[in-house]
């Protein structure tokens, strides 16, 4: 006798629909500049050295880039060192912001979630998936879930074989 069993993929069968928010980070490179490189004896910032360093550094590194720009060490540096490199940057770098790299990520990922239209899952039963190999800053899912939760039915966490559930609206 020959039992055959239909196999049935009741994950895809869930009407569930799976959201990776790595779809939202940026292709391009994240870089830092850290303007400690540029202190006297990572101490102070001298205006007459740091102003021919702006005229003479080569600007053209940056070029379609996402930079973020630091002071690593515990050095006060005035606001307007700040300024002048986010003058350089702006015409090589797609975006310049004050912070490190995940600061840049966060403001990136920020900038990309909120040009999502939440209307197109109204009702729906979505997955916001966990893992994976691109970086995903907290503050992007607490963005995406503060969006997505004013129109779901429903919302977990995880791989849709194995979720945490986040928010159920109630009937």
């Amino acid at each position: 006798m020959d039992i055959q069993e239909n196999i049935v993929n009741k994950v895809a069968q869930s009407g569930l629909i799976t959201i990776d928010l790595a779809h939202y980070a940026p292709k391009e490179e994240v870089v830092v500049y850290d303007i400690k490189d540029n202190l006297f004896h990572g101490l102070i910032l001298k205006e007459k050295d740091f102003r021919t360093f702006i005229k003479e550094h080569d600007w053209t590194q940056y070029q379609h880039k996402h930079v973020g720009i630091i002071c690593s060490t515990d050095a006060i540096v005035p606001t307007w060192a700040y300024m002048l490199l986010a003058n350089k940057l702006e015409p090589y770098a797609l975006s310049v912001h004050f912070g490190n790299k995940e600061t840049v990520l966060d403001n990136l990922f920020g900038q990309a979630l909120d040009q999502v239209d939440f209307s197109t899952y109204q009702d729906e039963r979505v997955v916001v998936k966990g893992c994976g190999d691109i970086y995903v800053p907290e503050s992007a899912f607490i963005k995406f879930t503060i969006g997505l939760s004013k129109v779901v039915k429903s919302m977990m966490y995880g791989e849709p074989c194995s979720t945490v559930p986040v928010y159920k609206r109630k009937s």
